[in-house]
């Protein structure tokens, strides 16, 4: 596509497409070795989930994930040693820094970015409009700034798409995956249309493993406080309130559906006192100063969140608004439900009302986070295909998981929400999730060729990259998209600084520079 370069065209060595965690480390990685860098942001504020309500760091094996992630959590730790003291009750909730208020994550990335302040421009409220390829390499991109109107034309010799949803390799004609591979494709127990018991793991009567172009529910992680004095309660529903849609948790409470686990897991959002109640339907975990991570239970039936992203992913930026909003809507929607509606019992509203908005997060948002939670969109088809028996222990060669272009390590386990409402032959689960197998996931390796496109240059992908689905349900952590995004930092600027196509970036260099930053390659020992 020609372009305007009449438009503030603007040279860069990389540009990176995405201030998700994962971008932000590619920019900060690729700054570090040298590279003048521009880093776009749809949004006003940087950090996607982790700065926009996911208060905890989704790691299981703190040993496995070095590097920037490694540093941003020592600057969380700091701070609140700093702010609070060691010795305090709320110290403590920072969990060595894992843990943090959306506020004090995006002013720690701030700081981080800071530090190279005079290699990295930043565009925040930027909408990417565009991309020029020739000879199969992308060349520019054309952005919007979306409060001024005002195109901008950049060019770099290297690109980074850190988007949650792949924007920039479509646009630039790379292949990609949308939704779930049958089981036959790659042979993984867990593909394709699924029943699993999330207490054990068994797959359920129903499951064929048939592909479709399903996509696991989005919703909004919540940051909500306890503290009265720094909250303000919902005074009114929102906008297209319907109680019929909350009304059905009841029967997830008459069921015993709404009870607590068969084995509590630290850090997996139980809350004791919700047990039994209908505030089961959400799950809430303790972060500093007052406040509470909140994320939405996907094990209610009635959880009514599932098809609701139709349309997201390949809309345009007006339609991806509206189905935000929509989401938005449903989840303040389950609050006020909570907190005001006579089919719930006094004792469990009083409970529900314990929690309030936060005036001092999302100022300028209503204090609503700003990013929706998009857990799987497009995924690049890439010249590596990483699958299920990657990351999780099968019957296939034990080895898998291991690679010689290792880049970083992968550990979370296998955990994807429902891709589908209740049915009538719904009576335990819904279709699709697949509950944190934590017992058939293993640490694996990350290979660099899951970041590169097959056919288009001068691109690399640390976010959005080429698995299936299931796998994605693994590698889908900001702190493994950021263990990501610093590998394709280092790689970006060795391609500018020798000109060297992504392909042909020498792997034992790469990991070399890698483990002198702290970067974990090998989770057989934890270190590299």
């Amino acid at each position: 596509m020609k372009m305007d370069v009449s438009n503030f065209l603007e040279s860069y060595d990389v540009i990176v497409v995405g201030g998700t965690p994962g971008g932000i480390a590619t920019a900060i990685a690729a700054a570090r070795e040298g590279c003048r860098v521009a880093l776009t942001e749809y949004h006003a504020h940087l950090g996607g989930m982790t700065t926009s309500g996911l208060g905890k760091s989704d790691i299981e094996n703190r040993s496995m994930i070095g590097g920037l992630f490694a540093e941003f959590v020592g600057e969380i730790r700091s701070f609140y040693a700093k702010s609070l003291g060691e010795d305090s009750a709320e110290f403590e909730r920072c969990r060595d820094g894992y843990y943090f208020e959306p506020s004090v994550a995006e002013k720690v990335f701030d700081r981080m970015l800071g530090a190279s302040r005079e290699s990295i421009d930043i565009f925040r409220k930027h909408q990417l409009e565009s991309v020029s390829v020739v000879d199969s390499a992308v060349r520019q991109i054309e952005v919007q700034d979306r409060q001024t109107g005002r195109h901008r034309v950049l060019s770099a010799r290297m690109f980074a798409d850190a988007t949650y949803e792949g924007d920039l390799y479509a646009m630039a004609g790379a292949d990609y995956r949308c939704g779930r591979e049958s089981r036959s494709e790659y042979g993984e127990p867990h593909a394709g249309l699924i029943y699993c018991d999330y207490e054990d793991g068994r797959l359920l009567p129903g499951s064929t493993g048939e592909g479709d172009d399903r996509l696991p529910a989005y919703t909004y992680r919540l940051c909500l406080t306890t503290n009265p004095a720094n909250g303000r309660m919902l005074s009114s529903a929102p906008d297209g309130y319907d109680r019929s849609l909350y009304l059905p948790y009841h029967d997830d409470l008459a069921a015993g559906r709404m009870s607590a686990p068969k084995q509590l897991m630290t850090g997996w959002g139980y809350y004791p006192e919700h047990f039994d109640t209908l505030l089961r339907s959400l799950s809430v975990t303790e972060i500093p100063n007052r406040k509470v991570d909140v994320n939405i239970n996907p094990r209610p039936l009635a959880f009514p969140f599932p098809e609701q992203n139709v349309g997201y992913v390949e809309g345009d930026w007006i339609q991806r608004e509206r189905i935000s909003l929509h989401h938005r809507n449903l989840t303040l929607g389950l609050l006020y439900f909570l907190q005001n509606d006579p089919s719930v019992p006094d004792q469990q509203k009083a409970m529900a009302r314990q929690y309030y908005l936060p005036l001092d997060e999302f100022r300028d948002n209503d204090n609503f986070p700003f990013q929706l939670y998009i857990r799987e969109a497009r995924r690049l088809c890439g010249r590596y295909t990483l699958t299920q028996h990657d990351v999780a222990y099968t019957r296939r060669d034990p080895n898998a998981g291991l690679h010689a272009d290792a880049i970083a390590v992968g550990e979370f386990p296998i955990d994807s929400f429902p891709v589908r409402r209740r049915g009538r032959q719904d009576t335990g689960v819904l279709e699709g999730y697949l509950g944190m197998l934590n017992g058939i996931t293993r640490a694996y390796q990350i290979p660099y060729r899951i970041m590169l496109p097959k056919q288009i240059e001068r691109l690399i992908v640390p976010v959005a990259a080429s698995t299936t689905h299931v796998a994605y349900s693994s590698i889908r952590m900001e702190p493994t998209w950021m263990a990501m995004g610093q590998a394709a930092g280092v790689a970006a600027a060795q391609c500018v600084k020798h000109d060297l196509r992504c392909s042909d970036v020498p792997i034992a260099k790469l990991q070399r520079r890698l483990v002198e930053q702290g970067q974990i390659l090998n989770p057989q020992i934890g270190v590299t």
